[in-house]
């Protein structure tokens, strides 16, 4: 789960490589779980890159580190804390063309975020 102040890896090729939760786009949440967008501050990025550190960004969460339940019964625990960062709220689409690691489908899918599995390597 992602609360506030939670520092997260970039899990794609937009420049920035961490960045830290400052707001759960969800009403009234407290966490968020993947598949949730949230608003983030970059910490640290490449030099020469579309995203800059101190920039603020929408970004969709990919992997966490809890472990959460599928419907159909399945435990799904991925190594560590990981986004995307998107275009903006309203238009859901990364701003990286490459999205490194697994990335679990169903939830992505549910929160209408198909561009991501498109540009995934390897999906759960």
């Amino acid at each position: 789960m992602i609360q506030l102040l939670s520092k997260l890896k970039v899990a794609d090729n937009c420049g920035a490589r961490l960045v830290q939760c400052i707001k759960v786009l969800k009403s009234r949440a407290k966490t968020a779980s993947v598949g949730d967008l949230i608003t983030v501050t970059v910490k640290k990025a490449r030099p020469h890159k579309q995203v800059q550190k101190k920039d603020i960004r929408t970004a969709v969460i990919v992997r966490t580190k809890a472990t959460y339940l599928r419907p159909n019964g399945i435990k799904v625990s991925l190594g560590e804390n990981s986004c995307v960062i998107l275009h903006s709220r309203l238009n859901k689409t990364p701003i990286g063309t490459r999205i490194l690691g697994p990335i679990p489908v169903r939830e992505l899918r549910k929160s209408k975020i198909i561009k991501c599995i498109l540009l995934a390597k390897s999906v759960i």
